[in-house]
């Protein structure tokens, strides 16, 4: 038999696309793929997994579009080889249809996901891939509350839609490549490959088989945050997202761990009944008070700058140990600029009316080892409600340190008014956590019994 493999490299180099352009193709075909897949699972209920996918298909969109502008440039600085004469002139008519509408559609998907992003109520940042930090739309931080709703409106409906062009566009655009490949010429397939035309048949259905297995791989790979981002390595955002995405009872940024048993010499020596407790100034800068919950698949995460605790706390006098914490409103910090914005507005805090939340502690008791419970008050918004908060605590010499959580119920209080009153996106459920480092500085003089 005699060697063909001279003659059939010299058809493949005339009638194929450059190196380039074939790599390109293949890699944004296989990231599409796998895309669609994610996609199919946008709509699983909120939690963790939820928001690894959303976070993933964030970080795919966005390789995607790179890829596509790389394509373009390609494609204006290499000419792509002419159609074989066995091809019609109407077929080649449609073959450069279907390019134009795949560009616009490669172009048109990421786009308008950034976009949606951009304008949604809670902006989530987005880090690609769990690393790589990517800004949202210029220019959308700046616009109105309305202006970014019609905004987000019309570009989630145009996602979708381009999402369902785009599956019906690839399926005629494999049916069609198969019919060529099968049926006739194998002329289109040959265009895109760098294999000999003895080889296209099988590699056109292994292709096939692995394009479908990348989108049974897109809606199936298990997505724990941790496979996002190395905890020890990832930003701190990220983490924080990570830990307190989609669900009410989310993980607080910063977990309270549980003190090891503390050494005999550690234990406070305790006070006759007679002494008051101990008074402690909190150190600011060691200490903060911090909050935390989720929005349609993204985190708000935000705190305080701005608060006052007068403590008066001794554990061997408990009865008599009482905690008022005074909190500046105004001074409410989140991770994104539009959060921190809305929150002090009369739908949210509504600072004018309400300048200060306060809670006072009504009743401490000891649970064992570190762990301590403080009954108490809360007052926000003018309505005053009950609030536990658990903790743990370690008192070393005259230092204490101190953390603790509470779930607060925002709706009690009347936090998310209008259409933010609705549960069903904002949970009921907001996560709070305190970290004090406080010195002893005085204790009360024993109080003199009366005869």
């Amino acid at each position: 038999m005699a060697d063909r493999s001279g003659p059939e490299l010299q058809q493949i180099g005339r009638d194929r696309y450059s190196a380039g352009a074939v790599a390109l193709h293949w890699i944004t075909a296989a990231a599409f793929a796998f895309q669609i897949g994610l996609g199919w699972r946008m709509g699983a209920p909120r939690g963790p997994q939820t928001f690894a996918v959303f976070q993933l298909h964030k970080s795919v969109g966005i390789t995607i579009l790179l890829l596509t502008l790389m394509r373009v440039g390609w494609r204006l600085s290499h000419r792509p080889p002419p159609y074989p004469p066995t091809v019609r002139p109407i077929d080649a008519a449609l073959a450069r249809g279907v390019h134009a509408i795949f560009y616009l559609l490669l172009l048109g998907l990421p786009l308008s996901g950034w976009l949606m992003v951009s304008t949604s109520k809670v902006a989530v940042p987005t880090f690609l891939y769990g690393a790589l930090p990517w800004p949202h739309v210029p220019g959308v931080a700046t616009l109105d509350a309305a202006h970014k709703a019609m905004m987000n409106n019309a570009a989630e409906r145009t996602h979708l839609l381009l999402v369902w062009t785009a599956i019906g566009a690839i399926a005629l655009h494999v049916a069609g490549a198969l019919k060529h490949q099968l049926l006739e010429s194998g002329a289109y397939l040959r265009r895109m490959t760098l294999l000999p035309p003895r080889f296209l048949t099988a590699a056109g259905l292994l292709i096939v088989i692995a394009l479908v297995g990348l989108f049974m791989l897109g809606r199936s790979i298990d997505l724990s945050p941790i496979a996002l981002a190395d905890p020890k390595r990832a930003p701190e955002p990220v983490r924080k997202a990570i830990r307190s995405s989609g669900s009410p009872a989310a993980a607080p940024s910063a977990p309270v761990p549980v003190a090891p048993p503390r050494p005999l010499e550690e234990v406070p020596v305790p006070t006759p009944e007679q002494v008051e407790p101990a008074r402690w100034t909190v150190r600011k800068a060691e200490s903060a008070l911090r909050f935390h919950s989720a929005w349609s698949q993204g985190p708000i995460d935000g705190g305080f700058s701005s608060w006052r605790a007068d403590i008066r706390f001794d554990p061997a006098a408990l009865p008599r140990s009482t905690v008022r914490v005074t909190i500046d409103m105004a001074s409410v910090t989140a991770t994104d600029s539009d959060q921190q914005s809305a929150l002090p507005e009369n739908d949210w805090f509504a600072v004018g009316l309400h300048p200060t939340a306060i809670w006072t502690s009504t009743a401490i008791r000891h649970l064992g080892g570190d762990r301590y419970r403080a009954d108490g008050t809360l007052t926000l918004r003018g309505v005053s409600r009950p609030l536990p908060l658990t903790f743990t605590l370690r008192i070393v010499r005259n230092v204490a340190t101190m953390r603790g959580s509470a779930s607060i119920d925002r709706t009690a209080f009347g936090v998310g008014q209008g259409e933010w009153s609705s549960t069903a996106d904002l949970p009921a459920l907001v996560s709070v956590t305190v970290d004090i480092k406080a010195d002893r500085t005085a204790s009360a003089p024993p109080k003199e019994k009366r005869s």
